[in-house]
């Protein structure tokens, strides 16, 4: 755990509650060694420059209210509402329409299903305008709840970060242009995990990068216990939910 202690801590800074977000991982286990879809930050922002990261954000209205087809696996959604104060479905089925739209917003990608053709409404005001214009269901079948981590106290920003999982084959449209030299992605690249712990990375990512390895290896099922990294009495635990 010690790869989680950052000199980014201010002592001087109050203690922020962590703000509910979620991150999406994308897979290709087609060949001999699995890719991940890793994005490069712009270097002009102020949270995390430069950093090689994986699509994410927190929670929007939206999220609460759009369509989907399929449904948390049963054992991820325990995993989501365990060592929350207040545990719900909705919350749950929320990050991860986070990390559905997040992905989208970030790197044009359209998670989900067209089987069923687009829903017939969506939250108004949305970027899921663009998975109804373009037919497509998000499918929450498709994603496995892999690992959870908040930041430590004494931070700019804190997050409470919920990290999901799905196979490149759950991509069912894309939109181009979204990365670019101005945009918050730059570049996306889809590397094996070994070239992926080479980029500069933000600790946590890297951590969970073995985590994901480890889970690869065990046969990626969704009975797999989900590790939890927070801060105990000044020190970083890896608590399994």
């Amino acid at each position: 755990m010690d790869r989680l202690v950052s000199t980014e801590t201010n002592l001087k800074l109050p203690t922020l509650r962590p703000v509910d977000a979620a991150t999406l991982i994308l897979i290709d286990r087609k060949g001999k060694s699995p890719k991940v879809l890793m994005g490069k930050r712009h270097a002009g922002l102020k949270f995390m420059p430069g950093k090689f990261v994986f699509p994410g954000g927190r929670i929007e209205a939206g999220d609460r209210s759009m369509t989907v087809t399929g449904a948390l696996h049963p054992r991820a959604e325990q995993a989501l509402m365990a060592r929350v104060t207040r545990p719900s479905t909705q919350r749950s089925r929320a990050l991860a329409l986070a990390a559905i739209r997040e992905t989208f917003e970030e790197t044009g990608l359209l998670l989900g299903s067209k089987d069923y053709g687009g829903p017939e409404s969506v939250p108004a005001g949305t970027v899921w305008t663009a998975f109804q214009e373009r037919g497509i269901f998000p499918d929450l079948e498709a994603l496995h709840f892999i690992g959870r981590a908040i930041t430590p106290p004494k931070r700019v920003r804190r997050f409470d970060t919920r990290f999901f999982a799905a196979d490149r084959t759950a991509i069912a449209d894309e939109i181009l242009g979204v990365i670019g030299p101005e945009a918050e992605l730059v570049e996306l690249a889809w590397v094996t995990i070994a070239q992926a712990k080479a980029l500069d990375l933000p600790p946590i990512t890297t951590v969970v990068l073995d985590e994901l390895e480890a889970r690869i290896a065990a046969g990626f099922g969704h009975q797999l216990p989900v590790p939890f990294f927070h801060q105990q009495r000044g020190r970083f635990v890896r608590e399994l939910l």
